[in-house]
């Protein structure tokens, strides 16, 4: 009779279920404020910018300037709760001590960040959906492509929520991480397109915004809607997925070297 004990492994795919379903039921218990609040954010930036600037902004061609908006709203909300997911449950957990509780459990470290990062994703297609839903009763819109629409609200959503989590693990403190918001990601996604066309600028502000990674993951997302974008959506394409990749190779070398995590 064989007397050896039984050891049980933990399945990779439990491990990473329940951290994932822990980070979405994070948002999800309190959606009043994690969806429903940039919801009615997005709204209020579209009845203000709509009226207000309604023929002095130069779209493109055949295209109502309030059409124009809903997109590049849509998307600027998927991109900054996509980067507060991430960013608030990791700096939160650090600063309560409760980190250790997902520190433990033999989680591999591609697990670790894909749960924090689908579930980043996750909430910023969410908000991205329900402002699209919210919209869609007091603009005409429409939507020729898609799948280009889908791909940039994924890489986008994606590049954000790795950015999210390479500031939850460098963040200690409430303040530390409102100045990441405040001062690069809050600027990067207002100076990206999202009221007004590139086209509409001065040569010099053009050539700045073609810095901004975020202003190709606007244009991209609003060529999905309307077939035009400032620049082709092949090159918005490209840089988009090589910043999700450059990102995601730079936090799980985060996460593996322990900074501010375990040491």
């Amino acid at each position: 009779m064989n007397n050896e004990p039984i050891t049980h492994h933990p399945s990779p795919i439990t491990g990473f279920y329940t951290l994932f379903y822990k980070e979405w039921l994070r948002f999800w218990k309190v959606k009043v404020q994690t969806v429903l609040a940039p919801v009615l954010t997005a709204l209020l930036f579209l009845v203000v910018f709509s009226y207000s600037l309604r023929g002095h902004v130069e779209v493109f061609a055949g295209v109502d300037y309030a059409s124009f908006l809903v997109p590049g709203l849509a998307m600027m909300s998927v991109l900054q709760n996509a980067f507060a997911n991430g960013s608030s449950s990791l700096m939160q957990s650090k600063m309560t001590g409760n980190i250790v509780f997902v520190l433990l459990p033999p989680f591999s470290h591609e697990e670790f960040f894909a749960a924090y990062l689908l579930a980043a994703v996750g909430r910023g297609l969410v908000v991205g959906a329900g402002v699209l839903l919210a919209t869609v009763w007091f603009v005409e819109l429409r939507l020729e492509h898609p799948l280009w629409a889908l791909a940039f609200a994924l890489l986008g959503s994606g590049v954000m929520g790795a950015l999210g989590v390479i500031a939850g693990i460098h963040s200690d403190k409430i303040d530390q991480l409102a100045a990441f918001q405040n001062f690069i990601i809050l600027p990067l996604t207002f100076l990206s397109g999202v009221f007004y066309s590139l086209h509409a600028l001065p040569p010099f502000w053009q050539g700045l915004s073609h810095l901004n990674p975020i202003f190709y993951m606007i244009d991209g997302f609003r060529y999905g809607f309307f077939g035009q974008s400032d620049v082709s959506p092949w090159v918005s394409l490209v840089i988009v997925s090589a910043s999700f990749f450059a990102l995601s190779l730079a936090t799980l070398w985060l996460i593996r070297s322990g900074y501010k995590l375990r040491h």
